[in-house]
């Protein structure tokens, strides 16, 4: 049996075209997170998920999947293990849904076997869970982005993996399939899939997620509980923005409001110090 310990990434740099996108990146997801990377457009979270992905080498530094040189394992190995969302998939031929969702069984056919029942179960439970078996004989190619984005989580769902990666999941999808998609997460979760996400929305991370890792300038700026490292002070800083944190009356969990800069403003009257106190405070990297 596999014993799954996780993402280890030490020092991680990234540099394209002279120009530095990554730098000292450095920190673990443990087995069973659901982490979101945070940051204002240009931070570098979708090139450090990417590297988590094995899509990018990183220039500097190493990263660990289960004790192992991510760069180094299997492909069909690394497949088995992780499964990767990106924030734009173009499909140029016209497959059906259910041939793309079957994809997702790739990595554990020989050449040449066909797919089995159980590919088959797998494929429909991924489809259901992401709410398109009624467009299983469509061609992709005709699909809106919605539609597609939950085609592309449904391969991932079928690879059956322990790390799943996604960037921006709920982006174009409509404010039910949004919905569906956070339950969904939360499901996975508790199931035992570590999951690793690209966040743009910072209420949908003090929703879903156990630790955020916010980037600013391409450094991680600080890690840890969403509560403690969203705070109004942190969000001005990284984000240009002024919040009041409050309390969503149906779920019980803090929210943002974000409005424009404000000078003099008293922080004390924003946050909310008991959840602070209740979830601790966050680590911070060292500032660009």
């Amino acid at each position: 049996m596999t014993t799954h310990s996780g993402f280890d990434l030490t020092d991680i740099a990234y540099t394209t075209n002279h120009k530095l996108i990554l730098q000292g990146i450095s920190f673990d997801v443990s087995p069973g997170q659901c982490v979101g990377i945070l940051g204002p457009n240009g931070a570098g979270k979708s090139t450090l998920l990417r590297i988590m992905a094995a899509t990018l080498a990183p220039s500097i530094g190493t990263i660990l999947l289960d004790g192992c040189r991510l760069q180094q394992m299997p492909a069909h190995e690394r497949a088995q293990r992780l499964a990767f969302v990106p924030q734009r998939t173009e499909q140029a031929f016209p497959f059906c849904v259910r041939e793309i969702v079957m994809m997702g069984r790739t990595p554990y056919l020989r050449r040449w076997q066909q797919e089995g029942e159980e590919d088959e179960r797998i494929v429909a439970e991924a489809m259901t869970l992401t709410d398109i078996m009624h467009l299983a004989e469509r061609d992709v190619t005709t699909l809106s982005g919605g539609e597609l984005q939950r085609v592309t989580i449904a391969r991932a769902l079928a690879q059956r993996p322990v790390f799943l990666l996604l960037d921006e999941p709920t982006t174009s999808l409509d404010l039910r399939h949004q919905m569906d998609i956070i339950q969904l997460l939360g499901k996975l979760t508790r199931q035992g899939v570590t999951i690793v996400t690209v966040l743009h929305d910072l209420n949908l991370a003090l929703t879903v997620c156990s630790t955020v890792l916010l980037l600013h300038h391409g450094a991680l700026y600080a890690a840890g509980p969403p509560v403690a490292v969203l705070t109004p002070q942190t969000v001005r800083t990284v984000f240009g923005v002024d919040v009041f944190i409050g309390t969503n009356p149906i779920t019980a969990t803090p929210y943002l409001i974000p409005f424009p800069l404000q000078r003099d403003i008293h922080f004390s009257s924003l946050t909310l110090p008991d959840k602070e106190a209740q979830y601790g405070k966050p680590s911070n990297g060292s500032e660009p």
